[in-house]
Parts: C-alpha cells; sequence; structure tokens
C-alpha cells in the first residue's frame, strides 16, 4: 500500500489539500509545474504568494537539505511570506520537528532551510546550490538582485518563480515576461480570481482611474509616468512600407 506521505511527495496538489486548502485552478497548475523558471504575471490579492508558500513548504518537507531563499524589495515584504509558511505550517500534523527557527529563518530535522532576504545584491551573495528561489512583487526588485540570484541554480539545476504584479515597461520582470527565454508564463487577471467580487471591482476602477486599475488587476504593463511619448504612439511613427527619399548632394559653386 502506497502511504500517503509517499504520494503527498510526489502529488502537491492532493498534499495541499490533506491540509484543508483549496486551490484555485491556476492555482492547482503551477504547483503542479515541474519547470525550473516560472514567471508569474498576478493581479492584487490574486492568491500568488500563498501558492508560492506552499510550494517553498513543501520543497523543505520533501526534499532533504533542501536550500530555500525567499527574496523580496525589503526584508519586511519578505518576511511577510515567510510568515505564511509558518502558517501552513500549523496545519500539519504533527507539527515539522524543526532544529532551528527565528523571524527569518527555519531549518527543519531533514536539514532543510528557508530563509527570507531583503532585495539587496549585497546581501544575497554567498549562498550557493539553491533549490527554489522565490522572488516577491519581482518588478519591484532590483535587477542587480536578480542578476546575482541565477548564479545560485547552476550546480543545484533549482528553481527560480518570479511573481509580481506589473510596475510599469521596465526592469527585470518586464523584460524576462516579453523576452523569448524559455520560461513557464502564467498570468492571472482579478477577473478570475473568485474570492474578488465584481463590486469591489468596479469600486477600483472608479477610485484609481483606468491606467492604475489596469495595471494593479489586469495585469498591464503601462508606460512609464515620466515617458514623454508612450510606445504606442512611438510604434505609429514607424512605417516599413515607407520608400525613403533620396536626396541629391548640390554641388555648391559660387
Amino acid at each position: 500500500m502506497i502511504t500517503n506521505d509517499f504520494l503527498y511527495a510526489f502529488d502537491r496538489v492532493s498534499w495541499v489539500g490533506s491540509l484543508g486548502i483549496s486551490l484555485d485552478p491556476w492555482q492547482k497548475t503551477v504547483v503542479k509545474s515541474n519547470s525550473r523558471r516560472h514567471i508569474l504575471l498576478c493581479s492584487r490579492q490574486s492568491g500568488k504568494s500563498s501558492m508560492a508558500a506552499l510550494i517553498a513548504l513543501h520543497t523543505a518537507l520533501y526534499k532533504d537539505a533542501a536550500l530555500i531563499l525567499i527574496i523580496a524589495n525589503a526584508k519586511r515584504q519578505s518576511q511577510e511570506l515567510f510568515m505564511k509558511i509558518k502558517e501552513y505550517c500549523n496545519l500539519i500534523e504533527p507539527y515539522p520537528t524543526m532544529i532551528a527557527d527565528t523571524m527569518t529563518s527555519c531549518t527543519f530535522a531533514n536539514g532543510s532551510r528557508i530563509i527570507c532576504l531583503p532585495g539587496s545584491d549585497a546581501s544575497i551573495r554567498g549562498f550557493s546550490a539553491v533549490d527554489l528561489i522565490i522572488e516577491d512583487e519581482s518588478s519591484r526588485v532590483e535587477d542587480a538582485t536578480y542578476y546575482a540570484t541565477r548564479p545560485m541554480l547552476a550546480v543545484s539545476n533549482g528553481r527560480i518563480m518570479l511573481l509580481s504584479t506589473p510596475f510599469g515597461k521596465r526592469g527585470h520582470f518586464y523584460e524576462v515576461w516579453v523576452s523569448e527565454e524559455d520560461w513557464v508564463r502564467t498570468i492571472v487577471t482579478a477577473n478570475q480570481c473568485p474570492r474578488i467580487s465584481k463590486e469591489f471591482l468596479a469600486e477600483e476602477r472608479a477610485g484609481l482611474g483606468r491606467l492604475i486599475y489596469d495595471q494593479e488587476y489586469n495585469c498591464i504593463f503601462q508606460d512609464l509616468i515620466d515617458s514623454v511619448f508612450s510606445e504606442y504612439d512611438i510604434n505609429r511613427a514607424f512605417d516599413n512600407d515607407l520608400v525613403p527619399l533620396e536626396l541629391g548632394v548640390k554641388e555648391w559653386t559660387e
């Protein structure tokens, strides 16, 4: 007979269900995924951080000596995701045995560690053989931090997840989203989240205005506020069908 613990090691969705947590369809797809590079463009309050916390905890429990890093623009924010992980630990019976437990990290009996860090290039260097990197609100994290984390996955062949709402057409989060690199891309708008009511969204649309609403809830990358011209207007100024004028140079004579 296959034990539940053996089943849960390979079936993350069943493990989440055993905690009494229901996942949205898109969350189930992400939780099932074994992609090494996953970028999630998600509405505010869509459940992206909760889903990432579950993936981090499952990795720590079912992979011995795993190293999981939680990165955000500020340590307070990475601690928020870390606290979600600790809350999910409370749903497990018996409570997972830990040999170290602080406000910013914990070490499980199997040697796995979860560490939350601020998004600073200088503060994260030194880690190696990382199994999972979760960059929360990735669009706000400094580019130098992202570039410093990628080599940490080289030896372990580990996994990286970028999750965020948009923050303009800039930075590594936007560049990865529009690039041709081999990433799994998931987009989740507010309309796809059953916990956000249509009435609330109508109020937000009226209160925030179209540009901010589209960024926060429709996952649209907006032009930077300080741009003189929009990308749309710049693209309209070009026409590949026009034939360039060939202006001859007339020799000047006295």
